[in-house]
């Protein structure tokens, strides 16, 4: 049985190895939709397309598979285009499968340049472009996606959908892109710096997942302290000397130890503003060492092309056993790995272990006495999903993960109101844990439309709502010290009751103002949780989050 393009297409996908697909169903990619579920690959609908494209990124991060959006042409497209920015903009493996307008409708109202789009927001454009070339087009696609860590547009002509297929055969496979070695005597060179360095920090990005027995290995080996970018977050989760993450979210402790490091090593890392405080939190001295799969990425953020620097171009995993292969027969470990290091990091390395003035009252709760009884409330198996705001610092810093596959943090494109549909993408791709998302006010009533996806899906998830009743980061950055007044009218709003909104969607919903008021959480942590729980936590004010004001340097 031949069929249509649409069938071959879907047909081709599941064969591949797409995980699972998330659209909006219009008329243009209802049978390429259909199609994917009849080759088995699980569908889940979202409200809007924004959503739908930040569902399959959250999957695809804390699957580490391929997932698939999917899009009416022109107008459905344009829909997501944020959350495939997002993607893109993250290196995230994901199909976006959109129909288009076919070439013969050039006064079609959903015509727009889809390859342009796609190329703007930093995704690759394909297309598939004939029945004779289908398999071939999607085979290209998916190679794309999956082994250069790619966001594809793939777009299908509604023509080209309609048409008979010519392939019968199953698509070829795919074979998973080979581990990059490092070049030439790059592994010996990072090893002569390790064993030079008196007190060695490694820091792994997103880039390093995957890659945490290698890491901790060589870390021991040489006496390495472990950190990560926020991104990959839990990474290092259990081991003795990790500080947590490197950045605008380190602790005091965290922040004093990378910066008193004679060596840091970026696996995987870009080394970027958000991950090294604009370049402050390495000590002027330290030699800096970037490890990457991108030739591109070596120096992009950091220069690596000076004395007591190195660029290697090479897989993690694989470039720390080189590396480790290479200390053969060298001293075992610096002295940076001491008892009383280890006592302190487990005294002070969490922050939960960082005093604080609380500035909670009657009527609002401080966000980090918030932050810090949930994670003891809420079960440690979790997977947690930040979206982006002034608050987002606290479910970043005090909410604990199990390993980087417990963290999805949908911030390169650093845009409000994608946190909702990142906790149902991440809630689905670790269906074993609880899933808790982290949002403001403003964030969560921008893509409130995906909790009615959350209720239909039946999922437990806890939405924690920092509520502040404004845009946090806009007026603490307009009304912060120095700042000339100006009126704030623009960014602050009349009180919502959200747990109300919460549930005229069918979830459960409980106002926290006090900690007492937390005893709601821990009854519905106790019950069911056959439905989503909304936390309106009415939060006071914090002056302005300090990680907001580093990052608003940059801008």
């Amino acid at each position: 049985m031949t069929g249509t393009v649409a069938e071959l297409v879907g047909r081709t996908l599941a064969q591949l190895g797409a995980g699972h697909v998330f659209g909006v169903v219009g008329s243009g990619n209802f049978h390429l939709t259909n199609a994917l579920i009849a080759a088995g690959v699980p569908y889940t609908a979202a409200r809007h397309e924004g959503g739908a494209a930040t569902m399959a990124d959250a999957w695809a991060r804390t699957s580490g598979r391929v997932a698939v959006l999917t899009t009416h042409q022109g107008c459905g497209l344009t829909n997501a285009v944020t959350g495939i920015g997002e993607a893109a903009k993250s290196r995230t493996p994901l199909i976006v499968l959109t129909a288009d307008a076919q070439a013969a409708a050039v006064h079609s109202n959903f015509r727009v340049d889809q390859d342009g789009l796609a190329r703007s927001v930093g995704a690759v454009a394909e297309r598939v472009h004939s029945p004779a070339s289908a398999v071939a087009d999607v085979v290209r696609a998916f190679r794309r996606a999956r082994n250069d860590r790619r966001t594809v547009v793939l777009s299908v002509p509604l023509d080209v959908q309609a048409a008979a297929a010519t392939e019968t055969s199953g698509a070829p496979g795919v074979p998973p892109a080979p581990r990059v070695r490092p070049h030439g005597d790059d592994a010996g060179r990072l090893a002569a710096l390790l064993a030079a360095a008196r007190r060695p920090v490694f820091v792994a990005g997103r880039g390093a997942r995957g890659a945490r027995a290698e890491l901790a290995a060589l870390a021991e080996r040489r006496g390495a302290l472990l950190a990560t970018s926020a991104v990959a977050k839990g990474l290092f989760a259990g081991e003795e000397f990790d500080l947590g993450i490197s950045g605008g979210f380190s602790t005091p402790l965290a922040a004093e130890l990378i910066g008193a490091a004679d060596l840091v090593v970026g696996w995987g890392c870009a080394l970027n503003m958000w991950t090294t405080r604009h370049g402050r939190l390495i000590g002027p001295e330290a030699a800096v060492v970037q490890v990457d799969l991108e030739e591109a990425a070596l120096g992009a953020h950091r220069p690596v092309d000076r004395p007591l620097a190195l660029g290697v171009v090479g897989d993690c995993a694989q470039t720390a056993r080189d590396v480790l292969a290479a200390l053969e027969g060298a001293p075992t470990a610096s002295s940076w790995r001491t008892p009383e290091l280890a006592a302190r990091i487990a005294r002070e390395g969490r922050w939960q272990d960082v005093p604080f003035e609380d500035l909670s009252t009657g009527e609002r709760i401080d966000p980090r006495v918030l932050s810090r009884e949930l994670d003891a409330l809420l079960p440690a198996e979790r997977v947690v999903a930040v979206d982006s705001g002034n608050f987002m610092g606290y479910p970043s810093q005090y909410l604990s993960v199990p390993d980087e596959r417990g963290f999805c943090f949908t911030q390169a494109f650093q845009s409000v109101g994608l946190g909702l549909a990142t906790a149902i993408g991440a809630a689905l791709a670790q269906p074993h844990r609880l899933p808790v998302l982290g949002t403001g006010d403003g964030g969560f009533l921008m893509g409130v439309a995906e909790l009615e996806t959350a209720v239909r899906l039946g999922l437990p998830l806890v939405c924690v709502v920092y509520d502040d009743a404004a845009y946090g980061a806009e007026v603490h950055h307009f009304a912060g010290p120095g700042a000339d007044a100006v009126p704030l009218d623009t960014v602050v709003f009349p009180d919502v009751d959200i747990a109300a909104v919460g549930r005229g969607f069918g979830a459960e919903g409980v106002v926290v103002r006090t900690v007492e008021d937390l005893a709601a959480v821990r009854a519905w942590a106790d019950g069911p949780r056959d439905r989503p729980l909304v936390v309106d936590a009415k939060i006071a004010s914090d002056g302005g989050a300090w990680w907001l004001a580093e990052a608003f340097r940059g801008h």
